[in-house]
């Protein structure tokens, strides 16, 4: 008998060297891997000293990407495709954000998820979903995968800011304004950045927006 899928990855411990008090997930692009992710850590630890940062890399090794991993396989970009690449994906972050937080005897909202591209589309659809409410959600240059089900499925809806380079080659940023309309119809708490110039990336700016963000959520969470 197989044991089941585990996703795995690095993990950064929190800087002031205490036991975690908050806990960030990072899911990684398509094509990337945590270690890419994690170091989005390094920026974000000194306004989060008690935060463990940890970088799960996607269930499925990536064709043509040395050492990169996916979500789930990109053979068709229609919404049908990512609604079931993100439902068939869910379970698994599910598991590894309770498996940690039970180790870490943390509370949902003391919980983020960021994002980014595909790693954006599995936040989106999971945290909505989950039946406690995380602190929040940071989703980098994404988009809803399965905004339709939404309305139907939601079941907490914890804060989000999402940012996207407005000349973004791989995801439209166009992507960016329709998740905020289809997000705040359903009374989400929203904001948005748009990365001027930027393509399929994060900048110094978003990764301030992000960085902000994540120390209110956590920091005040009680």
């Amino acid at each position: 008998m197989t044991e089941p899928t585990r996703l795995k990855g690095p993990m950064a411990a929190p800087a002031s060297g205490r036991d975690p008090q908050s806990m960030v997930v990072l899911l990684h692009g398509y094509g990337s891997n945590g270690a890419d992710l994690i170091g989005l850590a390094p920026y974000w630890r000194a306004s989060l000293p008690d935060t463990v940062f940890l970088a799960p890399n996607a269930p499925q090794i990536c064709p043509g990407a040395p050492g990169g991993y996916q979500w789930w396989a990109l053979t068709d970009l229609g919404r049908e495709s990512r609604a079931a690449g993100v439902r068939q994906a869910a379970p698994l972050v599910n598991a590894f954000i309770d498996m940690h937080r039970a180790a870490y005897n943390l509370p949902n909202r003391k919980v983020a998820i960021v994002g980014f591209s595909q790693g954006t589309m599995m936040a989106l659809h999971v945290a909505p979903r989950r039946p406690e409410v995380l602190a929040g959600v940071v989703g980098y240059s994404g988009m809803l995968a399965d905004a339709e089900a939404l309305q139907a499925e939601v079941k907490t809806r914890p804060p989000m800011v999402l940012v996207h380079g407005d000349a973004d080659p791989v995801v439209p940023f166009a992507a960016l304004g329709q998740a905020e309309a289809e997000l705040k119809a359903l009374d989400f708490d929203i904001s948005t950045h748009a990365s001027r110039g930027l393509g399929h990336s994060i900048d110094q700016a978003g990764l301030r927006w992000g960085g902000d963000f994540l120390a209110r959520v956590l920091n005040e969470a009680g």
